[in-house]
């Protein structure tokens, strides 16, 4: 996937490179994931294929993992112009706009498939919202569905009353309420020493976080439950994309599409990978138990009728578009 996107973007250079202007600039891209994780190498090669592209008239440069701005800090960069472009979690904002948060309502996509149908319904209004901000969306990439990790067997929820959970967004920290758990917020880079000090004791996320992270020096188990399917967000200040000439946003538009298509497969093919790893390097991993899958489809469901409360009449049209799709 890598060499086709590479000998895609030099395809886009070909076409492309004669008719971009000539004088040179450069953008910074902060990431919240390891260099390593298929988010930051989606990303980077999208910088490389909209530097080509644009015959080096236009350089993106990526900062993966925290670097330059934490997670949290990502979205207010852009939008203030401290930085032109970034990848951000948008669930991570959900107290800002329930919208934001239409990627993590618990069991309403747990596929592949039916995370695309929902962001079909969704990318229209959710894309409105951003260009009041400020925002421009270029590309979208889904996480695998989220399991659950633990320092410990965990076969209901009454064993892991009490525990520290580590929440990235409102989903996560209201997860961890409803089963009666403890949420303690935890960006990503900061994961492996959250977990080796006692900060945190669970979480729920993909094979590939836990991966990344080596998470088992410090826990046992993971059970896969494909909770939701949250999405990372590739976004653009909306002055500096109104900036650009045609040609330019020609070119960033193609590499975006690629990037999409080439995140979507790194997704779908790393989610056994993963899982795999997390076993081979000690963790016990499979389903979860039928009466702790049976509590967390309750809480699910109180989760569900939250989210459409608080999003009022937009979530109910997406939810029941993604619906109809189905």
């Amino acid at each position: 996937m890598s060499t086709t996107l590479t000998k895609l973007a030099a395809s886009v250079a070909v076409v492309t490179a004669s008719s971009v202007a000539v004088s040179a600039e450069t953008w910074d891209m902060p990431m919240a994931y390891s260099a390593t994780n298929f988010h930051s190498a989606t990303g980077a090669e999208f910088a490389e294929c909209v530097t080509q592209g644009t015959g080096g008239a236009l350089t993106i440069q990526t900062h993966p993992g925290g670097s330059l701005y934490a997670g949290a800090e990502i979205k207010r960069a852009i939008q203030t112009g401290q930085v032109n472009i970034g990848e951000r979690l948008l669930s991570g904002h959900q107290n800002e706009n329930p919208l934001f948060g239409f990627d993590s309502v618990p069991f309403l996509a747990t596929s592949f498939e039916d995370s695309e149908k929902l962001w079909d319904v969704a990318k229209e209004p959710l894309s409105e919202l951003l260009s009041e901000q400020n925002l421009h969306l270029l590309y979208s990439v889904p996480w695998p569905g989220q399991g659950l990790y633990f320092d410990r067997e965990v076969n209901s929820l009454a064993d892991a009353e009490g525990l520290k959970f580590r929440a990235y967004n409102a989903a996560s920290a209201r997860l961890a309420e409803l089963a009666g758990m403890l949420p303690v917020q935890i960006e990503a880079a900061e994961i492996s020493q959250a977990f080796a000090t006692g900060v945190a004791q669970g979480m729920v996320s993909s094979g590939s976080t836990g991966y990344d992270r080596k998470v088992w020096e410090s826990l046992s188990h993971y059970y896969g439950v494909d909770a939701w399917m949250p999405r990372n967000y590739v976004l653009v200040n909306m002055d500096a994309w109104n900036g650009l000439d045609e040609s330019t946003q020609n070119v960033i538009n193609g590499c975006a599409s690629l990037a999409e298509y080439a995140g979507d497969w790194r997704s779908l093919q790393y989610t056994e990978f993963t899982v795999n790893e997390l076993a081979n390097n000690g963790m016990t991993t499979g389903p979860a138990s039928e009466a702790l899958a049976a509590e967390l489809r309750a809480i699910g469901e109180t989760m569900t009728g939250e989210w459409l409360e608080s999003a009022g009449d937009q979530g109910k049209q997406i939810v029941d578009a993604f619906k109809a799709a189905q």
